[in-house]
């Protein structure tokens, strides 16, 4: 038996133990798998919860709700209102810890109405390395992260989800909406919407990483570095200038350094990844 399988035979014991599990659900590549390994275990009461809110974006969605009937899991949504979070709205540098709170509080709630003591999410072991500080709301709240008790890192959780033949496993890493804006600035539904339907117009020409990143009516635009040439073509450039300066976009920039995860960071002081 390898690395691989052993881990995710820990994964199965760590479930198994439980009994019952609600899974705070997203629909990326890590609660997906998690979702997964669940379900095919039979005499482990599941449920897949999504919240629902201003940051999380349409198509990630109908990514969560198109995985859950696939595998055949009870799924339900849970409308949250992230507005209404002070801390979040002015957007400093732990709005996630306060978010999250809220959240998985939410969560916890609900479920227990069904009669789940057990909320899981899909951080993984990747994410200690990270700046996470959502990871502090989670500990408080007794949230557990199997994926990463397990030992398991994103490629780690890709590879499995190859084995396992899900349409997740080279789906691209998303975030929510609101790590897009620069901290400091306060977060708006306006904003969210307008970064959510350049990232959108973006994917439609072709890109796959992409993070359209908001320091007022300026968008820094990044892609992976593979794609900048395909960004920089005249046609190309001009229909993204044209979509974005509608949106309301004054600026529109390219980062030369390309995709990378928690960009928005450096101005902490790291360059790790948020939540």
């Amino acid at each position: 038996m390898n690395e691989l399988e052993n881990k995710r035979k820990k994964l199965e014991q760590i479930l198994e133990q439980m009994g019952n599990v609600a899974v705070a659900f997203s629909g990326g590549v890590d609660s997906s798998l998690l979702l997964a390994v669940a379900a095919r275990m039979y005499h482990v009461k599941l449920i897949a919860v999504t919240a629902s809110s201003i940051s999380y974006a349409e198509h990630e969605k109908d990514d969560a709700r198109r995985f859950a009937q696939r595998m055949g899991v009870k799924h339900r949504y849970l409308d949250f209102d992230q507005m209404s979070i002070p801390e979040f709205v002015a957007n400093g540098p732990e709005r996630c810890y306060y978010c999250k709170k809220a959240i998985f509080s939410a969560i916890q709630t609900y479920v227990a109405e069904e009669g789940f003591t057990n909320v899981v999410d899909g951080s993984n072991a990747d994410d200690v390395k990270a700046y996470r500080p959502g990871a502090k709301a989670l500990s408080e709240l007794g949230i557990r992260s199997p994926l990463q008790e397990a030992g398991l890192s994103k490629a780690e959780i890709r590879k499995l989800s190859r084995e396992m033949g899900l349409f997740t496993a080279s789906k691209p890493s998303y975030s929510c909406l609101a790590t897009r804006i620069q901290y400091g600035e306060s977060i708006t539904p306006e904003k969210l919407a307008r970064i959510e339907q350049a990232e959108e117009f973006l994917t439609k020409l072709g890109f796959t990483h992409i993070r359209v990143r908001t320091y007022g009516t300026l968008a820094r635009i990044e892609v992976e570095p593979s794609q900048i040439t395909l960004l920089a073509q005249v046609n190309t450039r001009n229909k993204i200038i044209a979509r974005l300066k509608e949106l309301g976009y004054n600026y529109v920039t390219l980062d030369l350094a390309g995709f990378r995860s928690g960009s928005m960071d450096v101005t902490l002081g790291n360059n790790q990844q948020s939540c």
